[in-house]
């Protein structure tokens, strides 16, 4: 009889994806989808929410279709975080979009809340910036938009959660509306110090607590597959929620200071294991990595930047290219960006600047300047946000750090990790992890069920830096002076 497997979920913000994993950590199926982002009105993010558990499940009936007779002895999530669903607690049908991380429908209201002085406060107990990537102030909008909404929440009519909410209270046919402490410390309504909901938040961003869901740990009790929802049995439990930045930092198995990961993915995250909170001084985030049913918890430091991969994406389409791959071709045609450095606040600037009025420029161009030059830029750029965040955590634990480890879609680009060594002057280390969130959520999952699990070959690809310090300097300067004018843009 062949050995249980986890089924591992990794909903992400263009892909989702599905995953069997076995004890040995090697993957034995896996399948995926593209996910569509709208964008409604200019700032506005969001995705169909019914498309996100459709696809869902889709993925799980094939990869059982290809795997007959496997034992599952669990199904883990690890989700594009920050990402919010409104639904009827009755039908289970979503009220409106979900209004995804990128979403920048509250700029408005979070601009209100700073200049009533509330960010303080509000900093002081969720460890989060005042910021639209954060959901507090995306869910008073969505009630406030859908009719009745406020009233049908005051009668228990409606329940709202991030992703993995979303997807746990469909899996369980409506029996457990439940989140871990990871996703839960995303949502700017949850106190770092009390690690629960905090009445003071929800009051001051205008969210009524009823509707939000029991906060669980990462490898706690979230219920079991509902009979007849998907191709499982019914039965199998749910063993794992995690964000999809916390499970990649389990999968490198990070869990002290002096090491910093990095997912570049349609946005990118760097975190850094802490032993405690960290409250910030450069505009980063303290965060719950994950938490244990044994009671302890993993506090961790984080820094999000809205537009990584997508930049990528942007560019590629700007300059009428097939794909990625081509972009990166045509960078590689020139020895440098001559001078043309893009800031790609396509959806603002995250960490550690926090501008969301800024948008994206493309300066220091001449007669010279030709398309692989603003390809070249666009990966530069890539790498640059990632260094003014390594940068920042850096200082803020006061700890030097020499290597960054990286995963995600992006990262599997060689010129990008080597622009990330060049312009960081740090050693960057790729591990041979497939799917490093979905790998990291299976590994918690396993060992909730007993199973010893680990991460895959743990050799690493290694670039070191190789860019002369006056060139890395230049285009730096040139760097910090166009972050300079985007955020003067922005605020002038």
């Amino acid at each position: 009889m062949s050995r249980p497997v986890i089924l591992a979920i990794d909903q992400g913000t263009t892909n989702t994806k599905a995953l069997l994993v076995a004890a040995d950590g090697s993957v034995l199926q896996s399948r995926s989808r593209a996910m569509r982002v709208h964008y409604p009105q200019p700032g506005w993010a969001e995705q169909s929410a019914s498309d996100i558990w459709e696809a869902v499940a889709a993925l799980i009936a094939e990869l059982v279709a290809a795997a007959p007779g496997i034992p599952i002895a669990g199904l883990a999530i690890s989700n594009q975080r920050e990402t919010i669903v409104l639904w009827d607690a009755r039908t289970g049908r979503p009220l409106a979009p979900a209004a995804i991380w990128q979403c920048g429908r509250s700029a408005s209201r979070c601009a209100a809340l700073r200049t009533a002085g509330l960010e303080h406060e509000i900093v002081a107990r969720s460890g989060l910036s005042i910021d639209p990537l954060f959901p507090a102030a995306k869910i008073a909008l969505l009630l406030d938009a859908v009719p009745g909404a406020r009233e049908r929440a005051a009668r228990g009519e409606i329940r709202c959660g991030t992703i993995d909410s979303w997807l746990l209270w469909n899996l369980t046919g409506g029996g457990v509306h439940a989140t871990d402490h990871s996703n839960a410390s995303r949502t700017q309504l949850f106190n770092l110090d009390t690690l629960d909901w905090d009445a003071e938040l929800a009051r001051i961003f205008d969210v009524p607590m009823a509707i939000l869901p029991k906060i669980v740990p990462s490898d706690g009790t979230f219920g079991t597959i509902a009979p007849d929802v998907t191709a499982l049995p019914g039965g199998v439990p749910v063993q794992a929620l995690l964000g999809d930045s916390h499970a990649a930092l389990y999968a490198h198995g990070i869990s002290e200071p002096g090491r910093v990961k990095a997912t570049i993915g349609t946005g990118s995250s760097l975190m850094a294991a802490t032993p405690g909170r960290v409250r910030s001084s450069r505009g980063l985030s303290s965060t719950i990595a994950w938490s244990r049913r044994d009671g302890s918890v993993q506090h961790a430091l984080e820094g999000n930047i809205s537009v990584s991969g997508h930049a990528v994406a942007f560019a590629t389409s700007l300059l009428g290219l097939a794909d990625g791959a081509a972009l990166t071709a045509l960078a590689q045609q020139v020895p440098d960006s001559g001078g043309v450095t893009f800031i790609p606040a396509l959806a603002g600037l995250g960490a550690p600047h926090w501008q969301a009025g800024a948008r994206g420029t493309i300066s220091g161009m001449t007669l010279a300047t030709r398309p692989a030059h603003v390809a070249r830029a666009t990966i530069e750029a890539v790498a640059l946000q990632i260094g003014d965040v390594l940068d920042a955590i850096a200082a803020d634990l006061d700890h030097s750090i020499a290597a960054l480890s990286i995963d995600g879609g992006a990262a599997r680009n060689d010129l990008l990790a080597q622009m990330l060594a060049d312009l960081t002057g740090r050693t960057i280390l790729r591990p041979t992890i497939a799917e490093a969130s979905a790998m990291g959520v299976a590994m918690l999952a396993a060992a909730a069920s007993g199973i010893e699990m680990r991460a895959g070959d743990p050799v690493a690809t290694r670039f070191d830096p190789a860019m002369p310090t006056h060139d890395r300097n230049r285009i730096k300067r040139n760097w910090r002076h166009a972050v300079a004018g985007a955020i003067a843009q922005a605020t002038g």
